[in-house]
């Protein structure tokens, strides 16, 4: 009898062991969606009304904002986002590719096709995730057009040359495809989405215009679209989204209201003493002066300009993780928020601006996420870009490459699942655990037993 008894709860216990279904980690990886919205400043939803947003923080997480890599430019900010390495550390330094022997440039839109300033070391998410059997695409995502070690992201596409960044209508089309085409059709578990709004709208109008308010209304309304084909192509229980941006925006102060840095008015300073220079490109510039002139140049600028800071690579801030890269020049300049370093004349009309000092509010970009892996009505302090990757890889159950992000500054935002091997393993100790207890009840019970029936004939 008693072995029956201990052979029934032992059957028991090996089913507690078995692993549970349904929605979640628990039952097999969730698919993950990143999107930037290239510009988009952390108080943007403060003067403008955005349900959809403030329905999407309702049902998942918001944090106060979050802290982009210097410089604060498109491509090294967004490069940051998709590997988690400082900007020193990945080697996209600039929008712009350079050649500091031809003085040879290259547009944003051309350095996307340079692979090599690209490929240098550092590869994308979707590089890794591919490389552990996941499938992974990038829609317009800066980096995309890149080969790395020999390998291209799955499913891409590269606007073109001439692309209309504000198309509401387009940008619906795109959702579309994402939704139903790459996640649905073809099975994709990670995309990286781009769109470059409203940092063109901040850029023309200033980040206080009418204009830009109406712009976030637009991204507003493209995130309840978002939301709704999620719910259409039946991704709403294995779909995790995460949305942010690279960068913020400052307001532009013009000559009538402040002493404007020109580079050609300062005393003792002149172009003749540079090799090459990367200045008239917003509130950052590089320089690289003539063999032995470098403390000359140094000395005339350095405190030339009550708004410009002026430092040596070796001498920048660490905090700032731009010194350590020779595609870095020996000069580095920046000015304080609302001014630009002009060269020769001032030749900038942007009425808004990026690349300050990352430290600064009007740098630091919005953060929202959902879904089935993250906490409902959850906000969360601030924190850097770089603690991006190691949390996505978190959420795609790979693991990263090397980065500089932490994945304890972020895992406070995703539901902690236990893992099904462990959760079956401690169900076997606790099952096998009880049918041991059980079975010494069941001994003591006996002996006492025997014992009783002993003591009754000597009576």
């Amino acid at each position: 009898m008693l072995w029956r008894v201990g052979l029934c709860l032992l059957l028991g216990s090996m089913g507690m062991s078995l692993p549970l279904t349904g929605p979640g980690r628990t039952a097999g990886r969730n698919k993950l969606l990143l999107i930037s919205f290239d510009g988009f400043r952390w108080d943007y939803d403060r003067d403008v009304d955005t349900p959809f947003l403030d329905e999407m923080a309702r049902d998942g997480v918001k944090a106060a904002y979050v802290t982009p890599a210097f410089l604060t430019v498109t491509s090294p900010t967004h490069f940051t986002i998709i590997t988690g390495r400082y900007i020193e550390n990945h080697g996209v330094i600039h929008n712009m590719w350079f050649n500091t022997t031809t003085s040879e440039k290259k547009s944003y839109w051309q350095t996307q096709f340079v692979n090599e300033w690209w490929d240098n070391g550092t590869v994308p998410i979707w590089i890794t995730a591919q490389r552990q059997g996941l499938k992974a695409g990038s829609h317009h995502f800066p980096g995309t057009a890149s080969t790395y070690q020999g390998e291209k992201v799955q499913v891409g596409e590269v606007e073109p040359a001439i692309y209309n960044y504000s198309n509401e209508t387009v940008w619906r089309t795109i959702v579309d495809k994402v939704m139903g085409s790459w996640f649905r059709d073809k099975d994709l578990d990670f995309v990286a989405l781009y769109f470059g709004e409203p940092d063109g709208t901040g850029h023309k109008f200033g980040p206080d215009s009418p204009q830009r308010k109406k712009m976030v209304k637009q991204v507003d309304r493209t995130i309840g679209y978002l939301r709704n084909s999620v719910k259409r192509h039946g991704l709403e229980d294995r779909l995790n989204i995460i949305i942010t941006a690279d960068h913020g925006m400052s307001t532009v102060q013009r000559k009538d209201t402040v002493n404007e840095i020109v580079l050609s008015k300062i005393p003792n300073f002149t172009f003749k003493d540079l090799d090459f220079h990367l200045v008239d490109y917003g509130p950052t510039g590089m320089l690289l002066p003539k063999e032995g002139r470098l403390d000359k140049v140094y000395n005339a600028l350095k405190g030339a300009h009550p708004h410009l800071h002026v430092y040596k690579k070796e001498e920048m801030p660490r905090r700032l993780h731009f010194s350590n890269n020779k595609r870095i020049l020996p000069i580095i300049l920046w000015s304080d928020p609302g001014y630009l370093i002009n060269g020769y004349i001032p030749v900038q009309f942007n009425r808004g601006e990026h690349g300050f000092d990352n430290e600064g509010l009007d740098m630091k970009p919005f953060f929202r996420a959902v879904g089935p892996d993250f906490h409902k009505n959850l906000e969360v302090g601030p924190f850097e870009t770089v603690n991006i990757y190691p949390l996505m890889c978190h959420l795609l159950g790979i693991t990263p490459d090397a980065h500089d992000g932490d994945l304890n500054n972020v895992r406070h935002m995703v539901v902690e699942v236990e893992d099904p091997v462990q959760r079956s393993a401690s169900r076997v100790f606790i099952g096998l655990g009880s049918v041991g207890g059980f079975l010494v009840l069941i001994c003591l019970v006996v002996v006492v037993r025997n014992v009783l029936q002993r003591k009754k004939p000597n009576k």
